[in-house]
């Protein structure tokens, strides 16, 4: 198959591991140079070199992206880097907190509006005037989860800011749709990345349990969830705007 982005350059928020890294080498196969930020250096290099195993350029920026000023700033140096920005995947988040509306601290509301919320939002802020610099538009993928089609009981802030990615995102689709700019939801079931396998224990759940669980009776793979997020920044997505693509093997019907 013909790489679909030679020559263009992909920013992966959250490409230490999962969801994110496998998104990047995926970015990479398809001819783009890749800029990795994360808040671990350790796995944010490592995701870096095998980008450049695959024969393009990478760049690792370290970021905390609850801070306005590292998102800007990973931004700023994708475009120093590499003059322009085409893609972007907004791959961060918290897993939530396992309580109802009621038990819910204001201090856990808060710290999950930030992570889950206000960093998509800071985030597509900083990369639409990137992506206006080449005059050829651009592509953002926003992570949420398949939750968004189902409410999962006693998730309240995590429902409410994972639904509150949707929003954001087709606003941003409606209104820079003139300027070639996309921007879509990627909606993940549950998928075998470290912060899921994690988060089982708070599930009151197992691996195993949660794959005789799905339809097809397993997790998905990372890797499968890259290839829809880069499908969508590519230009075989190019007539495809503010949509939630849910990528979970059937989970949700």
């Amino acid at each position: 198959m013909v790489a679909s982005m030679p020559g263009k350059v992909a920013l992966v928020a959250g490409g230490a591991s999962g969801i994110g890294r496998s998104t990047a080498l995926t970015f990479a196969r398809e001819g783009a140079n890749v800029v990795v930020a994360d808040i671990s250096v350790t796995g944010g290099e490592e995701t870096a070199h095998l980008v450049e195993k695959a024969g393009v350029k990478a760049l690792f920026v370290k970021a905390d992206v609850t801070k306005r000023d590292e998102i800007e700033g990973m931004v700023t140096a994708t475009v120093q880097q590499f003059g322009r920005l085409d893609a972007a995947l907004n791959n961060v988040g918290h897993p939530g907190h396992f309580k109802d509306a009621v038990e819910t601290t204001e201090e856990e509301w808060n710290y999950i509006a930030n992570i889950d919320l206000r960093t998509i939002w800071l985030s597509m802020k900083y990369q639409i005037p990137a992506m206006r610099l080449s005059g050829e538009g651009g592509a953002i993928v926003n992570t949420a989860t398949a939750a968004v089609f189902r409410v999962v009981p006693r998730m309240a802030a995590f429902t409410a800011f994972k639904h509150g990615i949707v929003g954001i995102t087709q606003s941003v689709a409606k209104d820079f749709a003139i300027e070639n700019i996309r921007a879509n939801v990627l909606a993940p079931g549950a998928t075998a990345t470290p912060m899921f396998l994690g988060s089982l224990k708070d599930l009151g759940t197992t691996e195993e349990a949660a794959s005789a669980n799905n339809p097809m009776k397993r997790l998905g793979r990372p890797e499968e969830q890259a290839e829809a997020a880069v499908w969508l920044c590519s230009p075989r997505a190019s007539y495809v705007t503010g949509i939630v693509l849910r990528v979970d093997g059937g989970q949700m019907l």
